[in-house]
């Protein structure tokens, strides 16, 4: 296979594995509080960055500074710790394909963040299109229909999820600087392990009291996907394809994510398709795409 065609087959594997990751995480919290899986997939997320971190630092050493440390401290706990946080707690409150949509607003959010911090220009196009999006979630949530109680939908987790979103995209903005020097597995290996640090006291408080032998190897097999598949190999992926594409004709492949998960659900999860599902969800991504070509 020559070099293009296994570019992009590795890039429709990075989807694949980040869809999978909302099917793995429901199964997964059907036998795991929500605060102790976050607690465990960081941990074991570290632990598989860990030797990758170690083996990219053999071929280039880059002497942290101490400004830089305390940032990625930050970033840690406010950006990965709080987004995992959001994530898991959300998608128990609400369905796959909710989280998927929203957590595809992303674009807009990063775009929002850095216009805050002077870093972006809001153009009219651009305006317009978040308020697009905007229309897409009002189609999202306020489109009454009968199935809201099957697809497992509620308000309060649709926000939770977007919460998540958010705490991603001020990731993205404030570790933009640490990554000019430093490379995105060095980043995210000291976001995760700062993060498995900040959540230790509730993940050893959670152990102590959780049933362990209960849990099923289905469950532990959904954690493990969780931490090394969609947190590790599908960064790696996404990193290496930055190297050989541009951002935005890589981005272009984050719209086939929610598509991919509201699929994998509906057989897996049982999750319906319903009108404003649909609805909604085209506003949203046409939103989004008139935001990031503005």
């Amino acid at each position: 296979m020559s070099r293009r065609p296994l570019l992009y087959t590795l890039i429709l594997l990075m989807v694949f594995l980040w869809s999978g990751n909302y099917i793995a995480a429901k199964f997964a919290l059907r036998e795991f509080p929500p605060l102790l899986l976050c607690g465990l997939r960081m941990i074991l997320a570290g632990a598989f960055l860990w030797p990758v971190y170690v083996w990219e630092r053999r071929k280039r050493i880059e002497p942290w500074m101490p400004n830089e440390i305390a940032v990625l401290v930050g970033l840690g706990l406010f950006g990965v710790t709080l987004n995992q946080v959001f994530f898991v707690l959300g998608l128990s409150r609400t369905s796959v394909a909710h989280s998927a949509i929203i957590i595809g607003l992303i674009p807009i959010l990063v775009l929002l963040v850095a216009a805050g911090m002077r870093m972006e220009k809001l153009t009219a196009r651009k305006i317009s299109g978040m308020l697009v999006a905007l229309a897409g979630l009002v189609v999202l949530r306020a489109w009454p229909t009968g199935h809201e109680s099957g697809s497992g939908a509620t308000a309060l987790g649709d926000f939770i999820i977007f919460l998540a979103g958010l705490t991603f995209a001020l990731f993205t903005v404030f570790g933009k600087k640490v990554t000019h020097r430093h490379t995105a597995v060095q980043v995210n290996t000291f976001a995760y392990v700062t993060g498995a640090l900040a959540l230790s006291p509730a993940t050893i408080w959670g152990m102590r009291r959780f049933p362990v032998a209960s849990v099923s190897a289905g469950a532990w097999l959904a954690l493990v996907y969780m931490a090394l598949f969609s947190s590790v190999v599908a960064y790696l992926i996404y990193y290496h394809a930055l190297t050989h594409i541009a951002a935005s004709r890589l981005s272009a492949f984050s719209y086939l994510q929610p598509v991919v998960a509201t699929l994998m659900a509906v057989p897996t999860l049982g999750e319906p398709i319903t009108v404003p599902l649909l609805a909604g969800g085209a506003v949203i991504f046409a939103g989004v795409w008139m935001t990031e070509r503005g």
